[in-house]
């Protein structure tokens, strides 16, 4: 799939609007100022490969469901960690409900199921939710010891 798929992301450094693909290599940067951007994006059953599998950083995949409530507590915490590690990571979203496959394949037993994977390899997961100081420390010890792609 090949799809030039964009979301409007405003600079937490300038307040800039900025299009930031969903699926590109490198990582996104303010075109005003230069600093990191946040990446977060949707991605389901037919172009998970493309956002998630072939990202050049660690993806931090949130599997969820709209009927949960506390995927709805911890969304805003997971975005605060994106966008704290802007440049670190990328956040994507999978809705369960809409993407049965993905949810065969990471064996979904429960809502939020957290995923970190590098280079398409599951490196961790954690099922539930958390404060965002706690899904921090979390994804940076899973990111810790990872070979460090090149700056892109």
């Amino acid at each position: 799939m090949n799809t030039v798929q964009a979301t409007n992301v405003t600079c937490p450094h300038c307040g800039r609007t900025n299009r930031v693909p969903v699926a590109a290599e490198g990582r996104p940067t303010c075109g005003n100022c230069k600093q990191p951007l946040p990446w977060m994006a949707d991605a389901g059953d037919d172009d998970f490969t493309e956002v998630v599998e072939q990202a050049t950083v660690p993806v931090v995949v949130d599997l969820w469901a709209t009927w949960c409530g506390p995927c709805r507590m911890v969304s805003p915490a997971l975005e605060k960690v994106a966008t704290d590690l802007a440049g670190t990571i990328k956040l994507v979203k999978v809705d369960i409900d809409e993407n049965p496959r993905l949810a065969r394949r990471f064996e979904v037993q429960a809502v939020p199921t957290l995923l970190v994977l590098d280079k398409g390899q599951t490196i961790a997961r954690q099922s539930g939710a958390a404060p965002a100081p706690a899904l921090r420390r979390w994804v940076e010890q899973s990111i810790a010891g990872r070979e460090p792609a090149g700056k892109g």
